[in-house]
């Protein structure tokens, strides 16, 4: 391919050096098929060498684990590959006015993604923090999307950062619940840090600081993109069932065309108020219904007309909807307990249980669990009014997309994580109060500690909630909110 290429240009040379010599201009002696391959140019040579190391490394880790973990790998070298595809079409089209106008152009993209988005979609799955990991982590592709400083996105290089902050929440979980019983895990997730920081990062501060490269006006425009079958590195044994269409495209704008449809919200009340009479609407009072013509003016309700149902009070955390089918308390294959599907069990308890075990509750509802006996890692999904008592855990102890539950610790836990969950009163023992609490899009969070002067007698200390931002010699500084009295 090298020696074609050679060959090529020295016959444009020649060209150019034969037009110069005979006064002919050079735009007339240029050679218009002269089309230089896309490896040619050394910011795409860079980046495949790139992929092939970090994406290499990440997938060879991924193979030793296998499953559901491999198959969301095998997506990430996916988009990797067509953000590669993208980055080579883009020069020979013209820059779009507005991310409205680059929405098919940047769909390959959006798709891969939502590939990756489905899995971790309904009841939790295997290696989930796994999988998390890695859909949080591809927006950070959408660096190829920056169309200037006006485009809503912030620049590529701080764009990746940012993505990554969002991933690195679940990857540190795999870090922690692994880094002591499984290294290919561990070097997997390390391997995932690595691609995006300082790997992908690095390369987009290098090559593309300011966005992809586009072609010259009046060239083709980005809404008609030439069609390129990405070559992703990572070998494609079983692909991902294909997911539900998307909600929304991952690529969006604030700004949206005028069209003829009917106005919404506040504008939609307005206008109906306006566009009718005043008394429209209103039920005529006729002589029965008037308080002087009624025989009883008592004024007190007749016990037989129904009151008006209450509303239920909702929250954030407890408004999931979720399927609830039979009810489980089983071990599986020896390796987890499974407790799914309790309602109004006071009385749960697993005692026949030993550290290589690991417990995952799942839909309950208005029970507690007895846990008797040391074990690796407790899971609480998606539980409402559930209490949880447990002795020891090796790795950690997790309460996820909860409402209103109840946690004791007797014994000890190195690691306790609160995500998305709605009020949660943690109680730890005195040889658990070196355990490390970690909260994410949660409220409620009250820990009891046992008071030193007194036994028996419980101190409540309120998780914040609210958090104070302040740039302090070049950096954010993080500190919450303190509130008069407190």
């Amino acid at each position: 391919m090298e020696a074609a290429l050679v060959e090529r240009l020295e016959a444009a040379v020649a060209r150019l050096e034969a037009a110069v010599a005979s006064g002919a201009s050079l735009a007339s002696a240029a050679p218009r098929d002269l089309d230089v391959p896309a490896a040619a140019d050394p910011a795409i040579v860079a980046y495949e060498e790139f992929v092939a190391e970090a994406v290499g490394r990440l997938t060879a880790a991924a193979e030793k684990i296998g499953g559901k973990v491999l198959d969301a790998t095998k997506l990430l070298a996916e988009a990797f590959a067509v953000a590669k595809d993208l980055l080579v079409q883009a020069k020979q089209l013209q820059k779009p006015a507005s991310m409205a106008d680059a929405q098919d152009f940047f769909k390959p993209l959006s798709d891969v993604i939502a590939k990756a988005t489905a899995m971790t979609e309904g009841r939790r799955p295997d290696y989930f923090n796994h999988l998390k990991s890695v859909v949080d982590s591809l927006p950070a592709l959408a660096w190829v999307a920056f169309l200037g400083k006006d485009c809503g996105m912030s620049f590529p290089t701080a764009h990746v950062e940012e993505s990554w902050q969002m991933a690195e929440f679940y990857n540190n979980k795999v870090l922690v619940e692994y880094r002591n019983k499984d290294p290919d895990h561990v070097e997997w997730a390390k391997a995932l840090k690595d691609l995006y920081m300082p790997g992908l990062r690095d390369y987009v501060k290098k090559h593309y600081p300011l966005g992809p490269v586009w072609g010259p006006a009046g060239g083709a425009a980005a809404s008609q993109p030439k069609v390129v079958a990405p070559t992703p590195k990572a070998p494609a044994a079983k692909a991902p069932p294909p997911p539900a269409p998307p909600s929304a495209p991952l690529f969006t704008t604030e700004k949206s065309p005028k069209s003829s449809q009917p106005k919404q919200g506040m504008s939609a009340v307005f206008q109906e108020i306006s566009s009718k009479p005043v008394t429209a609407g209103l039920r005529k009072v006729t002589d029965d219904m008037k308080t002087k013509n009624r025989a009883d003016r008592s004024g007190v309700v007749s016990s037989s007309a129904a009151p008006p149902a209450a509303p239920e009070k909702t929250s954030r955390a407890g408004s999931f909807s979720f399927k609830s089918g039979p009810p489980k308390l089983e071990l599986q294959m020896g390796r987890k307990w499974v407790v799914e599907n309790q309602v109004g069990k006071k009385t749960l308890a697993i005692d026949d249980c030993d550290s290589r075990q690991s417990i995952y509750v799942y839909g309950c509802k208005d029970s507690v669990l007895r846990v008797n006996g040391k074990v690796n890692n407790i899971t609480v999904d998606k539980c409402t009014k559930f209490g949880i008592v447990f002795k020891d855990v090796v790795a950690a102890f997790e309460v996820v997309n909860c409402n209103g539950v109840e946690v004791q610790c007797q014994g000890t836990a190195p690691t306790i994580s609160i995500d998305n969950t709605s009020g949660c009163q943690l109680y730890l023992s005195k040889d658990s109060l070196g355990a490390s609490i970690t909260s994410a899009k949660s409220s409620e969070i009250n820990v009891m500690v046992p008071s030193g002067a007194t036994d028996g007698d419980w101190v409540e200390h309120a998780l914040p909630q609210q958090y104070i931002h302040s740039f302090k010699d070049g950096q954010f500084v993080t500190s919450p909110v303190s509130h008069s009295g407190a």
